[in-house]
């Protein structure tokens, strides 16, 4: 009795040992693949990055920068930054403005390299001054074939690039309203107007 107790639980230890065995196999299998595809994508986003960034910078370099290349997937990724005509050694001595364009430049080129159905935004212009308002939202345009935007916005440069404006109104205390204009209907009616001002 004590060597079949002893022959069932050895099985079972055997089983449990071979299972752990092979999901450890698979983990590190997984691991490599992400590796493989990290370092892939990693590399593509700073081949295309340059190009992101002279656009909104007029010019300059960038490039991210692993911290470990030993440890790929745990380690920190650092940006290497250089606008034309400046020289800065940490991105913390950019001003609000400058490091939101950084952070799009990257967002942007990551959506270059893996593109996605939709991408929501939320006062992301807000520290920008006015031409670089105009900037991200044409750039932002150029993105719309391929990617549905929604932008949360209060600047008028990003407004005027929308296909269809979302606005909330309280006519009545207490009561919102959601109202809705496409941008082509309201400068055919705006157009519409200006003629029949001018004609009386």
């Amino acid at each position: 009795e004590i060597n079949d107790r002893y022959e069932f639980l050895k099985h079972n230890y055997d089983d449990l040992i071979e299972s752990r065995n092979k999901i450890l196999d698979a983990i590190d299998e997984m691991d490599e693949i992400m590796k493989l595809q990290f370092v892939e994508t990693f590399n593509a986003i700073n081949k295309e990055l340059p190009n992101t960034f002279k656009f909104f910078f007029g010019g300059g370099r960038a490039r991210l920068i692993l911290e470990d290349e030993n440890d790929v997937l745990n380690c920190g990724i650092d940006i290497d930054v250089q606008p034309p005509g400046k020289v800065i050694k940490s991105i913390r001595l950019f001003s609000g403005g400058e490091k939101a364009l950084i952070s799009m430049c990257v967002l942007f080129t990551i959506l270059k390299i893996k593109p996605i159905p939709l991408v929501v935004f939320d006062e992301i212009d807000s520290p920008l001054d006015q031409l670089n308002v105009e900037r991200f939202a044409k750039y932002v345009k150029s993105f719309s074939k391929d990617t549905q935007f929604v932008i949360i916005t209060h600047r008028p440069g990003t407004m005027e690039q929308c296909d269809v404006l979302f606005g909330i109104t309280m006519q009545d205390r207490g009561g919102s309203q959601l109202l809705k204009v496409k941008l082509v209907d309201a400068i055919k009616m705006a157009d519409k107007q200006a003629v029949e001002q001018a004609q009386n």
